[in-house]
């Protein structure tokens, strides 16, 4: 009989396609990740992935045990879930995903010390990502979200997102403004990098500026504003920071097709636990206040 717990290499090695990624995902060395998935092989008594020039790449046999692992890994997670968080328990720790810049914002506004006033045995951290971190695997607990997602999520929103096109004070001094979206061609311009590639701004300067000359890829919401503000470009950006930034002037937008709503959204299983439902009673009886944080 095989170490259940030896599962969780297999799928590390599986999402990372790598043993070092792997380790450095779950704190451990990359001897020890090749060590115990090799004894999972043995106990297992076939190979689940093959080494590849371009990494590791899963076997037949590895790809038709992959999604019984993860379904192991996603009740393994509920159960401690319940576990950790008795019926009327109001202590512990919440863990908040949401965009880097935001978490300035929160914290200005003292949002999070009237929490703490409110439930001073409950803790918010912060868990900054600027990809969807994935909630039903235990990355995190809530999330203030403002993109689409297929993610089996309940929530509810707080606030609308909006986009404009903004510019440096130097920039449009040397270079102008444009007078419409259709200019956007002739600018220098800000963007996503590949890693985000789907992100609806990445979308949006693809279908109206397809040709246009690129000065700057990042890979957050916060590299843009840097990368706008250093004047190499225009760049899209949800008002709520671009216009709290001195030195940014809005020259476009706000922007229909950037346009979402704000969420704060939870795995359907947590909703109900009483640490998260308090977050979530304390955030929408403080709806006005997160909108001037949020839009």
């Amino acid at each position: 009989m095989f170490d259940w717990n030896d599962l969780k290499y297999f799928l590390a090695v599986a999402r990372h396609r790598s043993t070092i990624a792997a380790g450095k995902s779950l704190g451990l060395s990359q001897s020890t990740v090749q060590r115990r998935l090799s004894e999972l092989e043995r106990a297992i008594g076939q190979p689940l992935v093959k080494r590849h020039p371009s990494g590791y790449r899963l076997t037949k046999f590895g790809e038709e045990l992959l999604p019984h692992a993860e379904r192991i890994e996603a009740a393994v997670t509920d159960f401690g879930r319940r576990v950790n968080d008795e019926s009327h328990d109001l202590t512990g720790v919440i863990r908040v995903t949401c965009p880097e810049p935001i978490i300035g914002r929160m914290t200005k506004s003292a949002l999070i010390e009237r929490f703490q006033i409110r439930h001073p045995e409950l803790r918010i951290e912060f868990v900054t990502s600027d990809r969807y971190l994935d909630l039903s695997k235990g990355e995190a607990d809530v999330a203030f979200r403002s993109g689409d997602t297929d993610d089996e999520l309940v929530g509810r929103k707080v606030a609308d997102s909006i986009w404009a096109v903004y510019a440096s004070r130097g920039y449009i001094e040397q270079h102008g403004r444009p007078a419409t979206v259709s200019d956007l061609p002739n600018h220098q311009l800000v963007g996503f990098d590949e890693t985000l590639s789907t992100h609806r701004a990445s979308v949006w300067l693809r279908e109206v500026a397809p040709d246009a000359k690129m000065a700057a890829r990042t890979n957050s919401v916060l590299g843009l504003i840097y990368a706008v503000k250093s004047g190499i470009g225009l760049g899209p950006l949800p008002a709520s920071l671009g216009d709290a930034e001195q030195d940014l002037v809005r020259v476009l937008g706000p922007i229909s097709e950037l346009s979402r709503s704000w969420r704060l959204l939870t795995p359907p299983d947590l909703r109900r636990v009483p640490r998260i439902a308090a977050f979530f009673d304390f955030i929408l009886a403080e709806r006005e206040l997160v909108k001037s944080i949020l839009a």
